[in-house]
């Protein structure tokens, strides 16, 4: 049984803390390529499940039952970019805010 604990309403920074405890506990000790190619199976997974929803117009198989975790997968997308964040020693909320402010700037279509 797991010791951890996330805030309700927590901010970026309380999920960078959250991961590298969940990461202790777990005893995930990847290397920054690691958690970089999980990274990317994470987000194919996510993919996989966007396709097969009926939010795409995407041709599917109708005789199959699909199970849509949609809110699971974004989780562990997160849960890994919060990983990588992590590791490269990026605070997430300054880099966000930071990126947003240069992104006010330039004209969008």
């Amino acid at each position: 049984m797991s010791n951890l604990h996330l805030k309700s309403n927590p901010t970026l920074s309380d999920i960078q803390k959250y991961v590298i405890d969940l990461e202790k506990e777990r005893g995930f000790n990847n290397s920054l390529t690691e958690d970089c190619l999980l990274l990317i199976e994470e987000v194919g997974e996510l993919c996989k499940v966007v396709r097969k929803s009926p939010h795409t117009s995407m041709g599917i198989d109708v005789n199959k039952t699909y199970e849509f975790d949609t809110g699971g997968e974004i989780a562990d997308v997160l849960i890994m970019l919060t990983a990588i964040a992590n590791k490269l020693g990026v605070d997430m909320e300054a880099a966000f805010r930071e990126k947003e402010e240069r992104n006010k700037l330039r004209t969008w279509l």
